[in-house]
């Protein structure tokens, strides 16, 4: 059953620590280029410097940040932005269930922990047996919030100097990045079919359904794997 990790040593918490941190190196450098290109794209569609950087200190979420940056720069509205955005981050739902178990203290403490939870540093504090270790999950998030920052705060400032950040190949690093968490995590043929089966029916919403809605059907597809995932 899983379980929460408070009886680790100060010693045992401080390696997870500079393991996470280690572990997410790579990770935090894509995050600047992507917080850069969210930078440039924010002040073309309205945003001052200060909104763009606040967004991502206070979001943090790269795929609500760029739905929302699309939505007004389409033309739509703030509401709408907001509401797309909170869809496409419906994927930490899921992700927060398999999570809590083997986070310790009460409901504040707990989701405290819980808003260090990013894509990489999730996959990464898997141990694969249902648990999750949470000082490796602090330890590779904070240093991709500081890089996430950073880049914004470059973009936004700096993107006249940019440019286009298309013409950059910033465009790619978003779906590249996601792909490389996916190939991590197939280690199994579950794990290979549940990803199949998400993919699969995002793919068939993307024409018909509002921006998120995929994502959230993806992740349901995913909890549900989780759920019926037999113990080991």
């Amino acid at each position: 059953m899983p379980h929460a990790d408070h009886d680790a040593s100060d010693a045992e918490r401080r390696a997870s620590l500079s393991a996470g941190f280690r572990a997410s190196v790579p990770y935090a450098l894509a995050g600047f280029l992507l917080s850069l290109s969210f930078g440039v794209l924010a002040r073309d569609a309205g945003f001052s410097a200060v909104a763009a950087i606040a967004t991502s200190a206070i979001v943090f979420a790269g795929s609500a940040q760029f739905t929302a940056v699309a939505i007004l720069a389409g033309g739509g509205t703030a509401g709408a932005a907001i509401a797309a955005g909170a869809l496409m981050n419906s994927r930490f739902l899921p992700m927060g269930v398999a999570l809590a178990p083997s986070l310790p203290g009460g409901p504040l403490r707990r989701a405290a922990q819980g808003q260090t939870v990013v894509d990489a540093s999730w996959a990464m504090a898997n141990r694969g047996d249902g648990t999750f270790d949470r000082w490796f999950l602090f330890g590779s998030t904070a240093p991709q919030y500081c890089t996430w920052l950073a880049g914004t705060m470059a973009g936004a400032f700096g993107g006249d100097v940019l440019g286009d950040p298309d013409k950059l190949g910033l465009d790619a690093m978003y779906p590249t990045f996601f792909l490389a968490l996916l190939m991590a995590e197939l280690r199994s043929r579950r794990a290979r079919g549940v990803a199949l089966a998400g993919a699969a029916l995002a793919l068939a919403l993307v024409p018909v359904a509002p921006a998120g809605v995929p994502v959230l059907a993806a992740s349901l597809v995913a909890l549900d794997g989780l759920r019926r995932e037999p113990d080991a």
